[in-house]
């Protein structure tokens, strides 16, 4: 659930491409779910992420996560909460030790799926603060982290960012949207890797 508040980005970059509908797989039935496993637990990385319906009024406490998303190079799968076709399969994923999983400001994610799932996400890197400047106690976000590595800026919509997540029928923007979020993570990751192969051992 990475945020808005991110450094500046210089407005004469490229845009980052993201990805296209076809490469967004909505989970919603048992065939695939099985196919989002069979494709989910073959990878030895996933870029991770979820979406939740925001909270405006003071001391309202988040129902969420309403959607997980998972990403492999050039899939990327959506799991609605509220209607998870195979949730034990969902939890292998999210819960195994083999599975390296990579997003951005992971720790409100971490904890709603903790207390609304009862699942622990494990072998969980959170890459605001694995590549943040050692000189700098901020924490590093998507769009500065794209900028870095890829020299193009990542389009977040603030009204996409606060639109309702808990609906049924996700829109074609919020599901690229919430693909983008989970993918460019993986993107970065590697991309850091190639960049200071020296950064392997903190994401061993």
């Amino acid at each position: 659930m990475d945020t808005l508040a991110d450094s500046p980005v210089e407005p004469e970059l490229p845009p980052y491409p993201g990805v296209t509908l076809a490469d967004v797989v909505l989970v919603t039935s048992p065939e695939t779910a099985a196919a989002a496993r069979r494709a989910l637990l073959a990878e030895d990385v996933l870029g991770f992420d979820t979406e939740a319906k925001p909270t405006f009024a003071k001391g309202e406490v988040s129902t969420g996560p309403h959607l997980i998303q998972l990403a492999t190079e050039h899939r990327v799968y959506l799991f609605k909460v509220g209607c998870l076709p195979d949730p034990e399969g969902l939890r292998a994923i999210l819960e195994s030790r083999e599975i390296l999983k990579v997003g951005f400001g992971l720790g409100s994610d971490l904890a709603q799926l903790k207390s609304r799932l009862g699942i622990e996400p494990r072998k969980v890197l959170d890459l605001s603060r694995a590549l943040r400047d050692e000189k700098s106690k901020q924490s590093l976000g998507a769009r500065t982290a794209v900028a870095r590595y890829f020299g193009q800026r990542l389009q977040k919509s603030r009204k996409v960012t606060t639109s309702n997540w808990s609906n049924p029928r996700l829109t074609e923007r919020q599901m690229l949207y919430a693909a983008n979020d989970a993918q460019v993570a993986l993107r970065v990751y590697r991309a850091a890797l190639v960049s200071d192969p020296r950064l392997s051992r903190e994401f061993a």
